[in-house]
């Protein structure tokens, strides 16, 4: 297949934070000896605490950070071609050339890394790299929105008799990787015949769908029978644990703006809501369907040390990433000027210092099988 570019082979060099592993990554999470370590018990109570919703406050950990005051067209599936690096340039972030306007985020070498950081906060909450019921065995695994291909590399590791694909709009995924795993750079067109995946993922899509129903539709013409589809999605607008944060809260007031600005640009933010997505997916012909959802914590109020290092990782990112975030939706999609879009972030870096409020985001975490028969 021509359009298919592999990314060459040998021992994987993704960005990865110290003390990942990839090793039986599904199973339990290994840390940085040179961290605290997180004994079994914890780990086990962290991944319930975050799915029932019960998380341990830290009473000593509740107050304001120190900080707080200072401020369809398959033919356009290409290979490696020069043409796919020539990034747009905008307001000092470089953005997708390819299928320009596709996606409003950057994709320069702050946000590649704010992705990995990403990837290893989210594997440490859940404790593995997937929840779908694929077996020991998966032949074909397709990783939709594969970013710098991180998760499609310890799924290569974890299951070394699969053939993983990561398909994204930009080419920034390492140049070696394990022998069976390949890179393509595409807006999720499909160049393979139908019944071909046993397993596809997406994660962290949210702000770059904008038609839902077809791409579960044609993801489930492209999936084996009994094949499965799953996503993992945070719904970005922050909660408070204790019910104490209001409308105006900072945090709060830059991810309604977020919404409103994406919602401009026809891409809906909070898909995941009110099961909204996992019922698309029973409209679209997927059968047990399931989802369940993790609480993230933003800031180290949680008592579980796993939890706490999980909300310090998340609101390391969220900080590190505001302006990546803002700025297209606040100027594309709101009008904005990037020095209003500035100021107002001022604000918002100062909030996320205040642990009183026990902000968390909810992540989602859903998938479906295709039917073995009559599909």
């Amino acid at each position: 297949m021509s359009d298919l570019t592999s990314y060459g082979h040998g021992p994987a060099t993704a960005n990865t934070s110290p003390g990942a592993t990839s090793q039986d990554s599904n199973r339990q999470i290994e840390t940085n000896p040179d961290d605290a370590a997180f004994d079994a018990q914890e780990e086990q109570d962290a991944v319930e605490q975050a799915g029932e919703g019960s998380i341990i406050v830290d009473s000593d950990d509740v107050a304001t950070d120190a900080g707080y005051e200072s401020d369809n067209n398959t033919a356009a599936s290409t290979s490696l071609a020069d043409s796919v690096r020539d990034y747009i340039y905008e307001n000092g972030r470089r953005y997708h050339r390819f299928r320009e306007g596709r996606y409003n985020f950057p994709n320069d070498d702050v946000e590649q890394q704010r992705e990995d950081m990403k990837h290893m906060m989210v594997k440490m909450l859940c404790g593995q790299l997937y929840f779908a019921p694929i077996g020991d065995s998966p032949q074909n695994i397709l990783d939709i929105g594969t970013g710098t291909g991180i998760w499609a590399i310890e799924m290569g590791d974890l299951f070394e008799t699969a053939s993983v694909l990561g398909v994204d709009l930009s080419p920034i995924q390492p140049e070696w990787v394990p022998p069976n795993v390949r890179f393509m750079v595409d807006d999720v067109d499909w160049l393979h015949p139908r019944n071909c995946f046993d397993y596809i993922h997406a994660r962290h899509t949210v702000m770059a769908i904008k038609n839902w129903p077809r791409l579960l539709r044609r993801a489930i013409e492209h999936m084996q029978p009994g094949g499965w589809f799953e996503f993992q999605e945070v719904l970005h607008y922050p909660i408070s644990h204790n019910q104490t944060m209001t409308p105006d809260h900072p945090v709060a007031k830059f991810w309604e703006l977020v919404n409103q600005g994406l919602s401009n640009l026809g891409v809906d933010f909070h898909a995941v809501a009110g099961g909204r997505l996992a019922n698309t997916m029973r409209d679209c012909g997927y059968i047990n369907v399931s989802e369940r959802t993790l609480q993230i914590p933003i800031g180290t109020w949680p008592k579980n040390k796993v939890l706490k290092t999980v909300g310090l990782y998340w609101r390391t990112i969220l900080l590190d990433g505001l302006q990546a975030i803002a700025l297209g939706p606040f100027m594309r999609g709101l009008g904005w000027s990037r020095e209003q879009v500035e100021v107002f972030l001022i604000q918002v870096r100062r909030a996320y210092h205040d642990n009183s409020c026990l902000m968390y985001m909810p992540l989602h975490i859903i998938y479906g099988q295709k039917p073995e028969h009559n599909y």
